[in-house]
């Protein structure tokens, strides 16, 4: 899962635990006591959304699925991918997102910790949370993250494969997403926010 994905398991907490999930990625080491409180358990939310779908079967057969040349970097493929299906559930090809606007509120309010902060300036101008429900612009953003990664581009070479597998992965997402939001979904008490 990536971004969209865990702002909308995370929607229902503060805007701190929101913050948290959001920024997870970019904090290293178990040691959060650095942190605020809230912030802190919207790490450790995210860690367990991400160590519950890396577990889960659906990915693992997705991962055999995958071409062996590039089945190492498939993960970090299918996180996108994921919010690629969120983004289309979501519906965010027609209407725009409160829960979106909640996230570059809190991804402009402080700058996130160095190993995102070039990135996360760039996701919100170019406002890629709604441009996720585009598949093709889901590849291209795949692509140049492996342009990032030290050495030759794999995440690239996976993009046809992505491409051709596109209605096995939908079908793959709905039997996963499910269960993801059953087992992590925070809910808040008074409504939700698309």
């Amino acid at each position: 899962m990536n971004f969209l994905a865990h702002a909308w398991l995370a929607r229902g907490g503060s805007d701190e635990f929101l913050w948290g999930n959001l920024i997870a990625d970019g904090v290293k080491g178990s040691d959060l006591s650095a942190w605020p409180t809230a912030v802190a358990e919207g790490i450790r939310h995210h860690r367990r959304v991400d160590a519950f779908v890396d577990a889960h079967d659906v990915v693992a057969e997705i991962r055999r699925r995958a071409p062996s040349r590039q089945r190492r970097y498939a993960g970090i493929a299918l996180d996108l991918v994921w919010d690629h299906f969120v983004a289309c559930e979501l519906g965010l090809q027609a209407q725009r997102s409160p829960l979106i606007a909640r996230t570059y509120r809190l991804l402009q309010a402080q700058p996130a910790p160095a190993r995102l902060a070039t990135l996360m300036p760039v996701l919100v101008e170019q406002d890629w949370l709604h441009r996720y429900v585009d598949f093709d612009f889901t590849c291209r953003a795949i692509a140049g993250i492996g342009q990032r990664l030290a050495g030759h581009n794999h995440l690239a070479e996976l993009v046809p494969w992505l491409e051709k597998e596109h209605p096995r992965l939908a079908d793959d997402f709905l039997r996963l997403w499910p269960e993801v939001r059953q087992a992590l979904e925070v809910r808040e008490s008074h409504g939700e926010a698309r």
